[in-house]
């Protein structure tokens, strides 16, 4: 009860910081979507013709590695919000969080967008069984890591540089507690990615085939 409390307090608090965060990510996704349209002829045949391949082979009933896959989508989804931590241990860091916000939303609007403009609604069904379903985790779980090291580097500038005051090992074990929190939440989308959206993208490929016939 008193943790929820406080949880549910420390994001009152930081609700500027959320808002932020949350509204820098989406003009990364309209940002990755409008990069859509400035690839080259050449780009577009060579992404189409590697998409085409992926699709032609799951068709086909070649198996993927299921725990590769998880093994993979874990460690990059780790590696992130571990740059985001060590970002936030440091004032020149801060910015750099901000960086990677952005990217991640331009990422996500880049794929999606591709898929919609390369296959129209069977690109947007694609992209509801495959990249959806795990961002639906990622998403939340790495804006969280931001704010938590957004703010506890905004209370080392405040804390431990301007007024020189102030504990600061309580703040960083809850910064470290959230963190270690979200990673948790990211084994679990990195599971669903490595074996659900495996299973799903099996499921749909069968309509995506024809998009590129051989």
């Amino acid at each position: 009860m008193n943790r929820n409390l406080t949880m549910k307090q420390y994001m009152k608090d930081n609700l500027p910081l959320f808002i932020f965060v949350s509204v820098l990510f989406v003009i990364g996704v309209v940002f990755g979507a409008v990069m859509v349209n400035a690839l080259s002829l050449e780009q577009r045949t060579e992404m189409t013709r590697h998409l085409g391949s992926f699709f032609h082979e799951i068709n086909e009933g070649i198996e993927i590695d299921s725990q590769q896959s998880f093994s993979q989508a874990f460690g990059m989804h780790m590696k992130w919000i571990l740059l985001i931590w060590l970002f936030g241990l440091s004032i020149i860091g801060l910015p750099l969080i901000l960086v990677l916000d952005f990217l991640k939303g331009v990422l996500i609007g880049f794929t999606v967008g591709y898929l919609v403009g390369q296959m129209s609604w069977k690109g947007m069904l694609f992209a509801l069984v495959a990249v959806l379903p795990q961002n639906l985790i990622v998403i939340p779980a790495i804006l969280f890591c931001s704010v938590a090291a957004m703010s506890f580097s905004l209370y080392m500038i405040k804390h431990r540089i301007m007024s020189r005051s102030g504990n600061i090992y309580q703040p960083f074990m809850r910064y470290t507690t959230i963190t270690l929190m979200m990673g948790g939440c990211l084994l679990a989308a990195a599971l669903l990615e490595g074996y659900f959206s495996q299973y799903m993208m099996k499921w749909v490929t069968p309509m995506l085939v024809g998009v590129y016939g051989e």
